[in-house]
């Protein structure tokens, strides 16, 4: 009995073994597509482009002007801007009537697969890219942090972590230190890698901060080059101060972070750097724009005539630094970034100043941390990875806080959240527009639908979101990126390797006249004077 059993039990065995086999081998693909949030073919979504696609009947925005018109796109472009196209039926039709048709977001302020105090951002390039698409955000351009010092081993590293980007990307560049070599591969990273932007931590003493005498290297080199200089503008030593004051006075929790490291550094470094690039005669470009101190720093230099850019964060925009009180920590902990969310009433000015083109686009600063990797600093809030999400939200946020309110018209709106971004970095009208040529990442907003901002519903990796339980209007129903179909009915379809490194080149518009300017200083001079030496 036991014998003719055996081979039974060996079937019974063999059957449980193929069941767990084929239960392990559903890929993360399917379980995610389950979820509305898929990858490529497993999905049902092929991993080419859609070859053509009509966008009927919506009211198409630029920076500059709105009609209602047809989109016909083909193979990943823009062929077609105009009222009443016709098509065979090979194409594929979204009626946009009563919405609006616009180019996909811009963020120009991101750090996916960031290695930063002793953690790394939640979000990768595949789930941070995933939630820009869902957000409606097409492209972002990431912050590269060098090796060791080396721009070429930070590039590589990045390389790598971008081969799973499902949507378009491209990189800044940080100097963390200054010698020829560093210089040298500044020219390569612009002559050769598409980069054309440099960013200067003025805070962070210890890691990432720089000096003056980096700083004016630094922005003498970017003159040279054409490229963009960018500043964290902090001042690093005197935050490092006001840590160790918080912490003597027996404040740990979050709310020492704020009170560490005031409005009144952030408008001292922002006016030191922008004083440093006016005397270098180079564009300068203030990254986070956080606090009334630093605005006004910028509206002054603008005023001038400076060329100077700021750009807001859509966390200084909208929240205020009530939420660093909570007792309880993790919730606390997760609004904590640098420089720190203030209070409301720099959010108010940050709008009025968006409004007026004191501050002239919108980033995020998406740099994530779960609760789990913010409890590192339970016991000291120096030791709070720095960061918050943004990435997914921004465009809703800037609509409902921004159009909704009327403080921005319509074509402001795709000017601030996408091209603007597009001419700073010298990829307009490529990026940035809805007009024949451009690459087609278009996204259709409906403005009488209405949205509503959760961590079990968004799509960064994140457990916590700090824009939790917002509710507005003006919602991203379509993206299209690189002319497929990416977000419609709330379902998500991406796959990783789509995405697409997009090089920036450089003498973007800010450094039309810069030349001129060099000149007419020069002959300013009246210099140098020809004396005659007397003879004995």
């Amino acid at each position: 009995m036991a014998s003719s059993s055996s081979p039974q039990r060996l079937l019974h065995l063999l059957s449980l073994i193929l069941l767990l086999f084929a239960f392990c081998s559903i890929s993360e693909s399917s379980l995610f597509c389950d979820a509305g949030f898929g990858y490529g073919e497993s999905c049902g979504v092929s991993s080419s482009s859609s070859t053509k696609l009509l966008i009927k009947g919506g009211t198409v925005v630029n920076a500059h002007e709105m009609e209602v018109a047809d989109v016909y796109v083909e193979d990943g472009i823009i062929v077609a801007v105009r009222p009443n196209i016709k098509v065979g039926d090979d194409v594929t039709v979204l009626d946009a009537t009563g919405k609006f048709v616009m180019p996909g977001g811009i963020d120009p302020h991101t750090h996916l697969g960031f290695e930063f105090m002793g953690s790394e951002t939640i979000d990768d390039f595949f789930s941070g890219q995933a939630a820009a698409l869902a957000g409606g955000t097409t492209m972002h351009i990431d912050f590269v942090i060098p090796v060791n010092g080396s721009l070429l081993s930070g590039l590589e590293a990045y390389e790598k972590k971008s081969k799973k980007s499902c949507m378009d990307y491209g990189f800044h560049m940080a100097i963390t230190k200054w010698d020829e070599v560093v210089s040298k591969e500044m020219e390569i990273m612009v002559n050769e890698k598409g980069i054309n932007s440099f960013k200067f931590f003025m805070a962070y003493k210890g890691s990432l901060m720089i000096n003056d005498e980096l700083l004016l290297q630094g922005f003498k080199k970017c003159k040279s080059l054409g490229a963009l200089a960018m500043v964290h503008a902090e001042n690093g030593d005197a935050a490092d101060e006001g840590q160790r004051r918080m912490i003597e006075l027996g404040i740990t929790g979050p709310e020492g972070h704020a009170l560490s490291r005031p409005p009144v550094l952030e408008g001292e470094a922002t006016a030191r750097a922008i004083q440093l690039a006016g005397f270098m005669n180079t564009p300068l470009y203030v990254v986070h724009v956080m606090s009334i101190d630093a605005m006004e720093e910028i509206s002054k230099a603008r005023k001038s005539g400076q060329k100077v850019i700021g750009e807001p964060v859509v966390s200084g925009l909208v929240l205020n630094d009530s939420w660093l009180w909570d007792p309880d920590f993790i919730t606390a902990a997760k609004y904590v970034m640098s420089p720190p969310i203030r209070a409301a009433a720099h959010g108010k000015a940050l709008q009025a100043a968006l409004s007026m083109g004191t501050l002239q686009l919108v980033g995020t600063d998406h740099c994530p941390f779960n609760s789990t990797q913010k409890a590192l600093g339970i016991d000291d809030f120096r030791k709070i990875p720095n960061g918050v999400n943004g990435i997914e939200e921004r465009m809703h946020l800037v609509w409902d806080t921004m159009v909704e309110s009327g403080q921005i018209s319509v074509t402001d709106y795709v000017r601030v959240t996408s091209t603007e971004c597009a001419r700073i970095f010298n990829i307009y009208p490529r990026k940035g527009a809805i007009r024949a040529g451009s690459d087609a990442d278009i996204i259709i907003l409906n403005p009488n639908s209405s949205f509503e901002i959760s961590a079990k519903s968004h799509h960064s990796r994140s457990d916590t979101n700090v824009y939790e339980g917002w509710r507005g209007k003006g919602k991203v129903e379509v993206t299209i990126s690189g002319g497929r179909v990416v977000w419609l009915n709330d379902e998500l379809k991406v796959f990783p390797g789509s995405g697409k490194y997009v090089e920036m080149r450089p003498f973007s518009y800010l450094f039309n006249g810069i030349g001129k300017a060099d000149a007419k200083y020069l002959s300013s001079l009246k210099a140098p004077v020809k004396r005659f030496r007397a003879t004995t």
